[in-house]
């Protein structure tokens, strides 16, 4: 069995008498996409920041690739190749999808010269290779700020896609994306991960994105991992129903 590309080990992380992470361990596989479920204030988005460097577990291990980065700060840890997206997308609203893109490409590469153009033809033809993989070509030019929500996600994970991760972080995907726009997004979102051969993990509320979209499900519940397994198994369990998905019993 090879190794995960991602390991947690007995990640701990109190705010005064909060615990949002009480011992967690978790493993992500190369290839899949994890997503990660639980109440609000259960500890999915602290894992997020302690694992992309926002936060500093107070005890615990985070390996990457058999490295150990918890505590790195963020820009070194996406140096070895994780990349996050946000709940709210941080694009550049003065700039067109194109620039945003571009910025960073540019960052990778470790920014451009002052004298230099940002849209060079080999940035300008990797930020539309991205973008045209995301089916974003046509709104390339317009400015960031112009779109709907769905297209601001997308974006937001074109820009993190130009970084070349090998694993990407997303913190609820389709939030403010109208409900008959969910799945679509997601389609073109995973089909451009899987193309990419990037690992993802993504926090979620919707359960019917989640029973689509992921091939495992994390729940967490006060800081620590309820359950985890396949989407069928783990949404159909009872517990994860009544103290997640606020139903009871099993589904019909």
């Amino acid at each position: 069995m090879s190794a995960p590309l991602l390991a947690a080990r007995g990640l701990s992380l109190a705010f005064g008498g909060v615990r949002a992470a009480d011992g967690v361990d978790l493993e992500v596989a190369e290839g899949e996409i994890l997503a990660i479920i639980g109440p609000n204030g259960a500890g999915k988005t602290t894992f997020i920041n302690m694992v992309t460097g926002y936060l500093r577990p107070q005890a615990g291990s985070i390996r990457f690739t058999g490295r150990e980065i918890a505590g790195l700060p963020p820009r070194r840890i996406v140096r070895l190749g994780i990349a996050r997206s946000f709940q709210i997308p941080q694009l550049f609203t003065e700039h067109t999808v194109l620039e945003n893109v571009a910025l960073h490409l540019a960052a990778r590469s470790g920014f451009w010269a002052a004298f230099g153009p940002l849209l060079s033809a080999e940035r300008r033809a990797e930020a539309m290779a991205l973008l045209a993989g995301l089916d974003l070509a046509a709104v390339a030019h317009a400015r960031s700020d112009q779109l709907d929500e769905g297209a601001r996600k997308l974006v937001d994970i074109a820009m993190a896609l130009a970084l070349r991760p090998r694993l990407l972080l997303m913190d609820e995907p389709t939030s403010g994306v109208a409900a008959a726009e969910k799945h679509a997004i997601m389609d073109r979102l995973v089909a451009a991960l899987r193309r990419e051969g990037v690992t993802a993990v993504f926090v979620e509320h919707d359960m019917e994105v989640v029973a689509r979209h992921a091939d495992r499900v994390a729940v967490w519940s006060q800081g620590r991992i309820l359950a985890e397994g396949p989407p069928a198994a783990v949404l159909a369990d009872p517990v994860v129903r009544r103290e997640v998905i606020g139903v009871e019993g099993a589904p019909c």
